[in-house]
C-alpha cells in the first residue's frame, strides 16, 4: 500500500482511485457551503476527500457520498473508516442517477467535482474514464438528479473547467438553478483561469465573484490559498 496523502485531522489514501488527491478536490472541499448544513451530498466522491473535509468543516452534518467506481467506493469507505467522522458520512456505490431516483429527503448542501470531457477523448483506462469522461454521468443528467434533490433553500456547488462551468450552468438555468458565487482560480496572477468554483440557488442570493491565485508571482504559495487551506493541508 502506498503512502497516505496526510492531513491535519485526516488521511487519504488514493493508490486504488483514478483521480489522486489534487488541487480540485481541496479546493472545492474548502469554499463549497456556509453556515450550518445538516445534509449534505458529495456526487462522485472519489476517494472522500471532499466528503471528509466537509465533516470537518460542518461538525452536525451527515453526509451521503455517492460513487459509481467500485475500486474507488472502497477505497472512500476505508478513508471514511479512518476518519473521526465515520459515524456522519455514508458512501453509497451506485451511479448517481439511480440514487436520485430512489432518495426521497432534500439535501441543504450538494457538491461534486464531476466528469468533463466528452465521451469521444476516452482512453483505455476505464477507471480514469469514469473520472473524467462523461460516459456515465453528462451535465443534462447532473442537473436533473441535482434539481430533485436540492432543497428549496439550498445550494449546490461545483468545480469545473471554465468552458465545461458555461455549459453546466445552461442546463442549471433551464431548470430553475442561478449562479450566486463564483470562485475564478489561476495558478499565478499573470495567468488566465483554469477551473471556477460556482454556488447555484433556487433563490436570488445575489452574487459574489472572486479571484484567486495558487501561487503568487514568485512561485509560491498565495497568502490567500494558504489561508483558505491553513485548517487542512500540513503545509500551511
Amino acid at each position: 500500500m502506498s503512502k497516505p496523502f496526510r492531513f491535519k485531522q485526516f488521511q487519504i489514501h488514493h493508490d486504488r482511485c483514478a483521480m489522486k488527491v489534487g488541487t480540485d478536490g481541496v479546493l472545492l472541499g474548502a469554499v463549497a457551503g456556509t453556515g450550518s448544513p445538516n445534509r449534505i451530498l458529495d456526487i462522485g466522491t472519489g476517494t472522500g476527500l471532499v466528503a471528509l473535509m466537509l465533516a470537518q468543516r460542518f461538525p452536525t452534518a451527515r453526509i451521503e457520498a455517492v460513487e459509481i467506481d467500485e475500486s474507488a467506493f472502497l477505497q472512500a469507505k476505508e478513508n471514511v473508516v479512518g476518519s473521526p467522522w465515520d459515524d456522519r458520512v455514508h458512501v453509497w456505490h451506485t451511479p448517481f442517477q439511480d440514487f436520485a431516483k430512489a432518495w426521497e429527503k432534500t439535501f441543504d448542501l450538494i457538491v461534486s467535482n464531476p466528469p468533463y470531457f466528452p465521451n469521444h477523448l476516452l482512453s483505455v483506462d476505464q477507471k480514469r474514464n469514469l473520472a473524467l469522461h462523461q460516459e456515465r454521468l453528462d451535465f443534462d443528467a447532473l442537473a436533473d438528479g441535482v434539481t430533485k434533490l436540492l432543497g428549496e433553500t439550498g445550494v449546490f456547488w461545483v468545480i469545473l473547467p471554465p468552458i465545461q462551468m458555461v455549459s453546466l450552468e445552461s442546463e442549471l438555468q433551464k431548470r430553475g438553478l442561478f449562479p450566486f458565487f463564483l470562485l475564478e482560480i489561476c495558478d499565478q496572477p499573470q495567468k488566465r483561469s483554469h477551473r471556477r468554483i460556482q454556488g447555484f440557488s433556487f433563490l436570488d442570493r445575489g452574487f459574489e465573484s472572486r479571484i484567486i491565485s495558487i501561487k503568487d508571482t514568485e512561485g509560491i504559495y498565495s497568502k490567500e490559498y494558504s489561508d483558505l487551506l491553513r485548517d487542512f493541508l500540513i503545509i500551511f
